[in-house]
């Protein structure tokens, strides 16, 4: 058995781990999946009736951390936090700071992306049902600070929130879950089979 199978069949391992350790690879993967979330944000479609437009930027939230784990996860979706609140016009449409309604979704990624890499250690993205059971997990750690955030900064009602900043987005989100489903699972099994 090879060096990479024996890593990838392991418990406790995450994607990222295929690749050779070193602080350099730790770096990359962080800042990687900064970019990487940020880029995704610019996939920015306006919905009708809601301030919060559909976005990549979960789908890379939740993908980052379940490729690179709990830790590396949480730093890179930080990075792209402190970066966006900082000024880098990266969050959903090219826009940056915390004054956004939205930001509470970007806070919530942050969370949910350590919450789903903790969860790929223990195995969560190596099966169909486990990553969708993940990815929706995730995507509710998203909604359950984004939707309050977005009530709280648009100045709406626990209903109105929900229709405008989660309802909206389910039928996108069933979609992003099921992308999950067929990608990390295979990538696991062209890991092990190398």
């Amino acid at each position: 058995m090879s060096t990479a199978t024996a890593t990838a069949t392991r418990p406790g391992t995450v994607l990222a781990d295929l690749l050779p350790a070193s602080r350099v690879r730790d770096v990359t993967l962080v800042l990687g999946g900064a970019v990487l979330t940020g880029l995704a944000a610019q996939l920015s479609v306006p919905v009708p009736g809601s301030p919060v437009p559909v976005t990549g930027q979960t789908f890379a939230a939740l993908l980052v951390g379940t490729t690179l784990g709990a830790g590396r996860g949480f730093l890179s979706l930080a990075l792209y936090a402190l970066a966006g609140v900082v000024g880098v016009p990266w969050f959903a449409g090219g826009g940056s700071g915390a004054a956004g309604v939205s930001f509470g979704y970007v806070l919530g990624m942050v969370l949910a992306s350590a919450l789903v890499g903790a969860l790929a250690r223990r195995g969560a993205d190596r099966s169909v049902l486990r990553t969708a059971g993940t990815m929706i997990l995730g995507e509710a750690v998203v909604y359950a600070v984004g939707v309050p955030y977005l009530a709280y900064a648009a100045g709406m009602s626990a209903s109105a929130a929900i229709a405008a900043g989660l309802t909206p987005f389910l039928l996108g989100d069933a979609l992003k879950a099921a992308l999950a489903m067929g990608v990390l699972p295979t990538a696991w099994k062209f890991a092990n089979k190398a």
